[in-house]
């Protein structure tokens, strides 16, 4: 049965992430880490590959599902005529003293809230992303399953039982009974480590993501919205090198039955001024320091061979690959592993660091005393290179070409070299940059706007339009009310709407990627359309859509990349980062019109 993604809700222990569906199967888990082949659970739905469903035997049972207050621990409650069952769901957040992690453990707790009712275990293990099938053991009790370099162990008191390469098990919960499972990871050439109390587990974990969310300094009226995506980007933090996963998950499809389905379980530096943002603005100051510090690790090297993502450790090779036995979600293929997009030139990505290195320091984040020179160094070559063609911050696979914000963000680079430099005391060739700084701004103006229709267009020469304008007056790169800005906000809604609240990021042709089929609504466009028409002044408009968006969060609070108001459906890789990132920021935007979180970044 394929399930809509919408139905699914994330746990994690800040290393990986597990997908939940609403019935009580995990249909996503990468062990131990998120971008591991490691994955017991193949696409979501796809009952040929891994899953673990523990679930009342009665197929009609009523499902009610939350997360505990301010934690990532999960509560499914299953009502049926016999009784109610409720299952307790979430990864301890456990980690050594070494700072290189913790085991992964998998917790799965069923109580008896009253009457008596049959339950159901199916668990079925595939390692390789569903490649093959493990040796499943019981040495000293304990169900074991190995394959490879992997292994599987556990615990609980429930009789396992194989069943055509399924294990089984049929068990009743009376009220007040509490039947735990402990799933734990471990390298196969070592011994399987020892079970730990479920209990106590699940005790320690909502306590710990209680005290971490007590942090958030957010005050407004979407706080509940807020602190529920705040919890969704530190679950998709990798905490022994803080970077952040743009997704858990890979090759959720944008169109369903197409090709554009792409591995996002990897690091986007084009990410790294808004997380810090959303961070910042949270008040989580350790988050937002661990994440800039993976940020100075990654880009450390030639600047000429800056990469646009990077592994969750900083890692440059992200072969992609084509999965060919799994048949994709929704029939969605080919399914990909890694992804060739990490080579594209996406000249935007210069200033994106340059951005997020200048939001540190505002924020009192002093980098390293090699950082600056690092920074120059990329001055250097990109005083060399802001004027060549390139993928865009789409990373469309076709021709290169002079996209409007990639030529916008260079702007960025140099802007906020000249700044720093004022501010900090640092030394620099500040007359050679803003002359940089000011060509280019001449340029864009000059040949990325359409004064026929009054609008920024995507790329030099082009008649489309691009969300992505919509951060021109939030980067600083013209003011918010410009009537240039506003022709440009109107152009966007008329071209790119699909419904009364959700915009496209663009209009795809085949020649941009050579791949047929459309795209759903991206939803940090949206939020982005959000922050332009509250800082332009349109501010009930403004709150109508973010309201709107808001009410696209599933039962749990979560997002995909995409959403169809066609088909009613979310879309892409699942829970997306910078969907919530976009959340964040326009609920900050929102609460106090007229001062950005983005366009902070000029101040």
């Amino acid at each position: 049965m394929i399930r809509p993604i919408e139905d699914y809700a994330l746990i994690g222990d800040t290393q990986t992430a597990a997908l939940v569906a609403r019935d009580g199967s995990i249909d996503w888990l990468c062990l131990p880490r998120f971008d591991s082949p490691a994955c017991f659970a193949a696409l979501l739905g796809d009952e040929r590959h891994g899953r673990w469903r523990i679930a009342p035997r009665n197929p009609d049972a009523r499902v009610v599902r939350r997360y505990r207050e301010a934690t990532l621990v999960l509560e499914t409650e299953f009502h049926t005529p016999e009784g109610v069952v409720r299952l307790i769901d979430c990864m301890p957040v456990r980690h050594e003293e070494s700072g290189t992690g913790g085991r992964p453990d998998l917790i799965r707790v069923v109580e008896g809230v009253s009457g008596r009712v049959e339950m159901m275990l199916e668990l079925v293990v595939r390692l390789d992303y569903g490649n093959f099938v493990p040796w499943v053991t019981k040495p000293q009790g304990a169900w074991t399953a190995v394959g490879g370099p992997d292994g599987l162990v556990l615990y609980t008191p429930v009789e396992l039982r194989g069943e055509d390469a399924t294990t089984v098990a049929a068990f009743t919960v009376s009220q007040g009974d509490k039947v735990p499972f402990d799933m734990a990871w471990f390298p196969s050439h070592q011994t399987a480590p020892k079970g730990i109390d479920a209990h106590e587990a699940v005790e320690a974990t909502t306590d710990w993501w209680v005290g971490w969310s007590g942090e958030n300094h957010h005050a407004g009226k979407y706080r509940a919205a807020v602190e529920r995506s705040l919890i969704t980007l530190k679950g998709l933090t990798y905490r022994p090198t803080g970077g952040i996963v743009a997704a858990p998950t890979t090759s959720l499809p944008e169109t369903l039955g197409g090709e554009r389905n792409w591995d996002y379980r990897y690091v986007w530096l084009r990410d790294a001024t808004f997380t810090l943002h959303a961070l910042m603005m949270g008040g989580y100051r350790e988050e937002a320091s661990a994440w800039r510090d993976w940020l100075l690790r990654a880009v450390a090297g030639d600047p000429r061979r800056l990469q646009i993502m990077y592994g969750v450790a900083g890692e440059r090779r992200l072969p992609e690959m084509e999965i060919d036995w799994l048949p994709g979600y929704a029939s969605s293929r080919p399914v990909r592993v890694g992804n060739a997009a990490s080579h594209q030139t996406q000249i935007d990505v210069y200033g994106e660091v340059m951005d997020a290195l200048f939001v540190a320091r505002n924020n009192g984040l002093e980098p390293n005393e090699g950082t600056w020179n690092m920074q120059r160094v990329i001055l250097e070559h990109l005083e060399t290179v802001w004027d060549s063609d390139d993928h865009g911050l789409w990373e469309v696979r076709g021709e290169p070409r002079p996209f409007t914000h990639s030529r916008v963000m260079s702007w960025v680079a140099f802007d906020r070299a000249v700044k720093t430099v004022e501010r900090s005391r640092l030394e620099g060739p500040v007359d050679r940059w803003a002359a940089a700084r000011d060509e280019i701004r001449r340029e864009v103006l000059e040949k990325a706007f359409d004064a026929e229709r009054n609008t920024f267009t995507q790329s030099y020469g082009s008649s489309g339009v691009d969300a992505a304008l919509l951060l021109l007056p939030q980067v600083g790169f013209i003011e918010p009310d410009d009537p240039r800005t506003v022709g440009t906000i109107d152009a966007v809604i008329e071209e790119l709407s699909v419904d009364d609240a959700l915009i496209l990021r663009y209009r795809v042709d085949r020649s941009d990627d050579g791949l047929e089929g459309e795209e759903g609504a991206f939803l940090i466009c949206s939020f982005w359309l959000v922050d332009s028409l509250a800082l332009a002044g349109r501010t009930d408009e403004a709150v109508f859509r973010f309201e709107r968006l808001l009410g696209l969060c599933n039962d749990v609070g979560l997002l995909a990349e995409e959403y169809s108001p066609s088909l009613g459906r979310m879309l892409g890789n699942f829970p997306q980062a910078f969907s919530h990132v976009g959340l964040i920021d326009s609920a900050h935007t929102l609460v106090d019109v007229g001062h950005s979180p983005t366009a902070s970044r000029t101040e």
